[in-house]
């Protein structure tokens, strides 16, 4: 990836290989915060944000302070508190600025620490020997995708409300298939060459 053109990261970390249907990663905040399109629009904007300053930090810290000490196997501490001072940061700017919406997100905005997708983010910049902006244009395209992935399963389960479903697919089971089947159809985007 690190020889790859900007655009080919963009389109490679948003479809390609979205964290959510090709690899899997940030499932728990993915199915927890889509009720609801404006819950799940607070939380992409939230992750972008998160991914994309902990991105430029992470690469900072990695290769400024761990490299030259030669102490890389602290990144994931280093990552994480990176990650989780972002979080905090978040969190108190919604709970100022949008009470509404920090009482949608719940649990799931402090879980934005531990939301694996923020961490492997970081973790996939440096794993790709990434550049400095190459690390915030595939961090921002990563976070795109959770967005995206979120917001599509959100407008789906908004339309689910209101159709005829026995009640034993309701909730989280018509949830999963819908995953599923988005899941199959990004997986249609996997053999493209960029």
């Amino acid at each position: 990836m690190s020889n790859m053109s900007i655009f080919g990261i963009i389109v490679t970390a948003m479809i390609v290989q979205n964290i959510i249907f090709a690899k899997f990663i940030g499932c728990c905040p993915f199915f927890g915060v889509s009720k609801t399109l404006d819950s799940a629009i607070g939380m992409s904007l939230a992750v972008i944000f998160v991914i994309v300053m902990s991105s430029a930090l992470t690469w900072l810290g990695y290769y400024y302070l761990l490299v030259p000490f030669h102490i890389e196997y602290l990144r994931t501490i280093l990552f994480i508190l990176v990650i989780a001072g972002f979080v905090q940061f978040v969190e108190m700017a919604i709970a100022k600025f949008s009470p509404g919406l920090y009482k949608a997100l719940g649990i799931f905005l402090p879980l934005i620490t531990t939301n694996c997708a923020v961490l492997a983010a970081t973790i996939i910049n440096i794993d790709e020997n990434l550049s400095f902006i190459k690390s915030l244009v595939n961090g921002f395209a990563i976070a795109t995708g959770f967005g995206i992935a979120i917001l599509i399963l959100a407008g789906i389960r908004e339309k689910l409300e209101f159709s005829p479903i026995p009640k034993h697919f309701l909730g989280l089971p018509i949830s999963f298939m819908c995953a599923t089947c988005l899941a199959l159809a990004f997986m249609g985007f996997s053999g493209m060459q960029i």
